[in-house]
């Protein structure tokens, strides 16, 4: 028998269990990763309870490791080697379409596993596709010719470089998206990885007033925000958090509210529409609600309000956010609260979902622990 991979596999919602795969063959174009460790965030919790793509599904989105194995080709379009420590983004794109050519690859068709039955994307991709390890619950991910691979930087660790995603998630929607900048008031909801990932980039991109709201069982993290550059924390269960922004901002409002609650209702939405200043604020928000009834149109359109929808990252945010990493500028590694071993996926993704855990952050899975 050949050498096998151990894999953590959905076989069902909520359920996992270990199996092998064989370990495959690396084309001349492609490449063989050896997972160091693979990030847990909210968006996995969603997909183990209640799965999207059918069948047999090795989870795992968010993977940094070493090239393992490389075909000629691999190495030759990708600029890496084997020994090399690589970010793999879970994008999978055609690299022919429009939105490829232009550098939107997490648009592309290829990878949106909601319109695509046969899309690509790590941690997304059914287990019974062609070469298997599609997910980095895994010992080993097959990497195609049109993986989208970023090398690690030298004295960044793997464990460090295991939030690369939601880092450059809080670049591109606070940066790109919103536009925060010089001198910008933020409010930002929500303290989690990506709210906290948030915070950073807003500092390190020159905003002059950050406010961060949480709730009760937030008050780790919101400690935590204060030490990665947040102005104010807001308990929202202790006080009203817009008569304290107004507070703040002596009656002005902020210029973008950032909605990183993921799921928390319309709540946030109503208060970052309140929250921001008279005129041409932008508010990011996340699609997690079904319906919005009475929607306040007229306020949104009084304001001039910019409302933008928080959707994946770009390749430039994934490169700043390694820059970010190994200039060692903010106590990053602090992000990072529970590392977990493959036989315990189903207890990491709870952890994660609020389950037996205190105080989680953001989760690593670490298949060889």
């Amino acid at each position: 028998m050949g050498e096998q991979v151990l894999a953590a596999v959905r076989t069902g919602p909520g359920t996992t269990e270990l199996r092998e795969y064989p370990m495959p063959a690396v084309p001349e174009d492609g490449a063989l990763l050896k997972v160091e460790v693979a990030g847990i965030c909210g968006t996995d919790v969603k997909m183990y309870a209640r799965p999207v793509v059918p069948g047999p599904v090795i989870m795992g989105h968010e993977n940094v490791g070493v090239i393992a194995r490389a075909g000629r080709v691999f190495s030759e379009r990708q600029g890496v080697v084997e020994g090399d420590r690589v970010f793999v983004e879970h994008y999978v794109p055609c690299r022919r379409c429009e939105w490829c050519h232009l550098g939107e690859y997490r648009h592309c068709a290829a990878t949106d596993w909601r319109t695509n039955p046969d899309a690509r994307r790590y941690g997304y991709t059914s287990a019974e596709n062609p070469y298997h390890l599609w997910g980095g619950f895994a010992g080993y991910l097959f990497l195609p010719w049109n993986a989208v691979v970023h090398k690690v930087p030298a004295g960044v660790s793997a464990e460090l470089a295991g939030i690369v995603t939601p880092m450059s998630n809080g670049i591109e929607w606070a940066l790109f998206d919103a536009g925060v900048g010089y001198d910008s008031a933020v409010l930002i909801q929500g303290p989690g990885q990506q709210g906290l990932s948030q915070v950073v980039a807003c500092k390190q991109a020159g905003a002059s007033l950050i406010i961060v709201t949480g709730t009760r069982r937030d008050a780790a993290r919101l400690e935590l925000a204060k030490t990665l550059g947040a102005d104010h924390v807001i308990d929202i269960t202790a006080e009203n958090p817009l008569e304290r922004v107004m507070d703040i901002t002596g009656g002005k409002g902020v210029d973008v509210v950032l909605d990183c609650t993921a799921g928390a209702g319309v709540a946030p939405v109503l208060l970052g529409i309140d929250a921001l200043k008279r005129r041409a604020g932008t508010l990011l928000i996340q699609g997690e609600m079904v319906s919005f009834p009475d929607f306040p149109v007229k306020k949104v359109t009084e304001k001039a309000i910019t409302i933008k929808s928080a959707r994946g990252h770009s390749y430039r945010a994934c490169e700043l956010a390694l820059a970010q990493l190994a200039a060692g500028r903010f106590p990053l590694d602090r992000l990072t609260t529970h590392t977990f071993g493959l036989s315990d996926v189903d207890r990491a993704i709870r952890a994660v979902g609020g389950e037996g855990e205190e105080d989680v952050i953001h989760v690593s899975l670490l298949p060889w622990k």
